[in-house]
């Protein structure tokens, strides 16, 4: 028996007062979604996606990483997903309408969403290890994937290692959509100052990494019939409407134009009308 009158006792005794109580197991079943937090998976009780339909100018992205999806659903074969190309054009919206629309035809399959930072991916062997063993299917969801610092090239060889090949690659049950605003996943900024004795080898790994995905689907600024398409798209579900001349100056003041600034026109519209999207 442990003598009250120690000091260390006591000591330890307040340390573990003070230690804060263990977290619950996830229960990987009961959500549509989840956020992985390093340590645990945080239940989101309604995945919030757009319908497929309404993602336009994207038709050939949304077909393969649909179908990609729906095959790991399924139990076949599917590819690990890198979505990269132009900001704004709908990479993570598509990853989550094509979970959600699967979810709708009771398909047993969730979303788990984690962090792209070098400290984040070095927690994914334990969310493997957590869902390796549920009976159902996860795409887990890593968007605008990022490697700065110092750690970046061990980062990128750890997710090579886990996509393929590792000790602890991901399990059977789990795939993984990552965005990316580069194909290569390599820093605009990187030269060959990043790393003095192998200037090449960082380079080299994210493009390693790259080349570690299945599929690998572009997405590309959207001209401007494109982005009017998008503009009608959304207008008509909302049963709002818009002038195309308005709806061009928008783009022109914000510089740019793809499908976020199409939504956000959307949003503008909305509240000129009253109405609620």
């Amino acid at each position: 028996m442990t003598d009250p009158t120690d000091p260390l006792a006591r000591i330890a005794a307040a340390l573990e007062r003070m230690a804060p109580p263990p977290l619950p197991p996830t229960d990987w079943n009961a959500a549509p979604a989840y956020v992985w937090s390093g340590a645990t998976g945080l239940a989101v009780r309604d995945l919030q996606a757009v319908s497929l339909n309404r993602l336009v100018g994207i038709d050939a992205q949304k077909a393969s990483l649909a179908e990609n999806i729906r095959r790991h659903a399924a139990g076949l074969p599917a590819h690990d997903a890198l979505l990269w190309g132009a900001r704004g054009m709908g990479k993570s919206a598509l990853v989550k309408a094509a979970v959600a629309a699967l979810q709708a035809k009771d398909a047993p399959i969730a979303l788990v969403q984690a962090g792209g930072g070098p400290d984040a991916l070095a927690t994914l062997p334990a969310l493997f290890d957590q869902l390796g063993i549920i009976e159902r299917r996860f795409v887990v969801f890593i968007d605008d994937i990022g490697f700065d610092g110092p750690e970046a090239s061990s980062a990128a060889r750890s997710l090579r290692s886990l996509l393929e090949g590792g000790a602890m690659a991901r399990p059977g049950n789990v795939r993984l959509a990552v965005t990316s605003n580069r194909r290569a996943i390599v820093e605009r900024h990187m030269s060959e100052q990043d790393d003095p004795l192998n200037p090449r080898d960082a380079v080299d790994d994210r493009m390693a990494l790259a080349d570690r995905f299945g599929l690998s689907l572009g997405f590309h600024a959207c001209d401007q019939d494109t982005y009017l398409a998008m503009i009608a798209g959304y207008a008509q579900a909302y049963g709002l409407h818009f002038d195309t001349e308005d709806a061009l100056r928008w783009s022109k003041q914000r510089g740019a134009r793809s499908g976020r600034i199409a939504w956000h026109y959307v949003v503008e519209l909305a509240g000129r009308a009253g109405r609620v999207v």
